[in-house]
């Protein structure tokens, strides 16, 4: 048979070979945080997010990320996600009882049916809660856990099965441990609600110290974590602020322009709070942010809770 030569193949247009080489992502819990990552990662990236809510499929797609419904509650509806991006941020909540979740364990199985050669990168959201109280101290990522709730035991059952797919070699995880999210345009984001209501505050000598993250730089350390950050490393996703909590309603009052808080001592709040509001107020500590700076090489947009909630 006579031998045709086929030519060399047309060349793509250069705008379709930049498509085919935009890095992968997918997003697994795309809220307020989730969101904020697209918009600094689109159009350069292509975004894939993982939702439970089919309602929210076009408000995703209006922002450049490709929908795919599915639930981590339900295995069978998670099948395809390994195959879909050598990148994961992880920032779905656990389930809202027991002190395990199984949402990360079902996240994993998915992956590691169709993981990329070299594995997962993975950045998960994590929670400072997971020291428990630590009296004030200060200190940084190699402070043992100490969860005293079981909020933050399924953080912390969490956090180990992500090391423990890491140490198989199928997964490099890093952890980004988050204090309290704030942020003008986030909802509940903005202690100007609280203030609004009245709501007591534990006077100075009751008082605990509070760490914060201005949701436009968690989302700038979660970019940071996906291409720069060490595999199996933790990393407090935190500000430069030292304050007790007090202070910290105190001075968002100032900046607002509306009264301070009320003190009360701390046998009052437990009659006057909840029992969430007070889990708050029984721990205490000061975190460190070296990792942040030096690993991950972020400047912070807004270093203290005084600009940021001017922002």
């Amino acid at each position: 048979m006579p031998h045709h030569h086929r030519g060399p193949r047309p060349a793509l247009p250069a705008a379709a070979t930049r498509l085919l080489r935009r890095p992968r992502l997918l997003i697994v819990g795309c809220g307020d945080v989730g969101q904020r990552v697209a918009r600094l990662l689109d159009p350069r990236w292509r975004l894939i997010a993982l939702t439970s809510d089919a309602a929210r499929v076009p408000a995703l797609r209006a922002l450049g990320i490709r929908p795919l419904v599915g639930n981590l509650d339900e295995p069978a509806t998670l099948r395809r996600l390994g195959a879909l991006a050598p990148r994961v941020l992880h920032l779905a909540p656990p389930p809202g009882h027991g002190a395990d979740d199984p949402r990360t364990a079902h996240l994993l199985q998915a992956l590691a049916r169709r993981a990329p050669p070299g594995g997962h990168r993975l950045v998960y959201g994590s929670t400072t809660g997971v020291y428990g109280d630590c009296a004030g101290a200060r200190f940084d990522e190699t402070r043992p856990v100490a969860p005293a709730s079981d909020r933050a035991r399924r953080r912390v059952a969490a956090e180990a099965r992500l090391r423990q797919a890491g140490r198989g070699g199928r997964l490099k995880a890093t952890i980004l441990r988050i204090p309290g999210i704030y942020a003008g345009d986030r909802p509940g984001g903005h202690p100007r609600e609280r203030l609004l209501r009245g709501t007591p505050v534990l006077r100075a000598e009751d008082d605990v110290h509070t760490n914060h993250i201005h949701a436009d730089d968690l989302a700038r350390a979660c970019v940071a974590a996906l291409l720069r950050g060490r595999p199996q490393r933790v990393i407090h996703a935190c500000d430069d602020t030292e304050l007790r909590m007090g202070d910290y309603f105190d001075l968002a009052a100032d900046l607002c322009g509306l009264p301070r808080p009320p003190r009360i001592g701390r046998a009052e709040a437990v009659q006057r709070l909840s029992p969430m509001q007070m889990s708050f107020l029984s721990e205490s500590r000061q975190l460190v942010n070296r990792r942040l700076k030096d690993e991950l090489r972020l400047a912070l947009r807004h270093p203290s809770v005084a600009s940021g909630l001017l922002a």
